[in-house]
């Protein structure tokens, strides 16, 4: 049996609240009314509707304060101003202040009637998206969980397993067998950077990287970017250019996963470049954001890869060809930049190169704590 909804009515006027009632009579309601807005915040937190009608002049508090208080008691809750004041500035402003809809008095019966259907079927939509929002949370866990024990442990432990024999039988294994035993781990290290890749898309609790956010100067991550990609650049005879402000380019975000963003971009720059390429790293400030770009003179993105390369687990044809990946990188930068409030783009011609742009919201000097001040101003050369 569908159970009814749940509708307050809150005006000072006995004869509005009649009519009201005697227009929604045997329908699928369950009716309360209150005599003003104290009395209606009350049932509001006992009656549990689904919507509520509110007029805007009242004695006591008034109807704008009412909206405010609902929308703090319950978010949900669908809100209809009504009243004989109707104004365009009192209609703006009751929106402003969370009210979906509003009605002038006088107000036709079928008026009243669309109204209120328009109104129930907003807030089922409502507690139907945060179902959903609940139920994928649920899923990510319980996949995250079946991957990391399900699957990873039992691999991990025959990885172990085939450590701990080649070494037993090093001494006795022939040429053939070796090189199958070789196959086998190396299988077994694929299986493992793939459940390690899947757990990184998955696992990301962005709303916990927000808690951690502080105002930093934007040259941390990226020098750490540069230091841990020294390698991989020398190996391709790469010298990456790096330019940075002297002046403080200060972010509000989490250095670690910044660091991760920019090790990710460089790397990939470096990776898909040709020996003895060209990558620069440049940074500009000033304004109301901070401005890093990443560009390459590699192989470039096709047209038809480039509205896909920031999906997860997607890789181009000409990335495939290139070099290893799994394809996952990029995706979880456009997770940490979004987490930071920012943007991630990408413009590229096949053959001739890429340039990724992030823009950040910039912090004003001195507005909060820097982290790690002594290097807030750093310029990398």
């Amino acid at each position: 049996m569908e159970s009814k909804s749940r509708i307050l009515l809150i005006d000072d006027e006995e004869v509005v609240i009649d009519s009201c009632s005697q227009i929604l009579a045997g329908g699928p309601y369950e009716i309360a009314s209150a005599s003003d807005g104290t009395a209606g915040l009350r049932l509001v937190e006992e009656f549990h509707p689904d919507l509520v009608f509110v007029d805007l002049k009242m004695p006591g508090i008034s109807g704008f304060e009412v909206i405010e208080k609902i929308r703090v008691l319950d978010p949900t809750v669908v809100m209809v101003v009504i009243t004989g004041f109707a104004t365009v500035s009192s209609a703006v402003e009751a929106m402003k202040k969370g009210a979906y809809d509003f009605l002038p008095k006088p107000f036709m019966p079928e008026e009243f009637r669309l109204i209120t259907h328009r109104s129930l079927e907003k807030r089922k939509l409502t507690l139907e998206t945060i179902a959903l929002r609940r139920d994928k949370e649920m899923l990510r866990e319980h996949f995250a969980h079946i991957v990391s024990h399900e699957l990873k442990a039992p691999l991990g432990a025959v990885q172990q397993n085939l450590f701990a024999l080649e070494f037993e039988l090093s001494d006795s294994l022939t040429e053939a067998q070796m090189e199958i035993m070789q196959r086998l781990k190396a299988r077994i290290e694929d299986m493992l950077k793939l459940i390690n890749s899947w757990l990184r898309m998955i696992a990301v609790d962005m709303d916990k990287l927000k808690d951690g956010f502080a105002p930093i100067s934007i040259a941390l991550p990226l020098s750490k970017a540069r230091e841990s990609l020294e390698t991989l650049a020398a190996k391709k005879n790469i010298e990456p250019i790096v330019s940075i402000p002297e002046a403080p380019c200060l972010v509000n975000g989490d250095e670690i996963s910044l660091s991760e963003v920019f090790v990710n971009l460089l790397g990939n720059a470096i990776k898909y470049s040709r020996e003895g390429g060209r990558v620069t790293l440049e940074a500009e400030g000033g304004g109301d954001e901070v401005v890093i770009s990443i560009k390459d003179n590699g192989i470039g993105i096709p047209p038809e890869d480039l509205p896909h390369i920031f999906d997860g687990f997607y890789r181009g044809k000409e990335a495939q060809t290139a070099a290893e990946g799994l394809g996952i990188g990029l995706a979880v930068c456009r997770q940490i930049i979004e987490a930071h409030n920012g943007s991630i783009a990408v413009e590229s011609e096949l053959g001739k190169g890429s340039t990724f742009v992030i823009r950040l919201p910039a912090v004003k000097p001195g507005a909060n704590r820097i982290a790690d001040p002594e290097a807030a101003g750093m310029a990398i050369s």
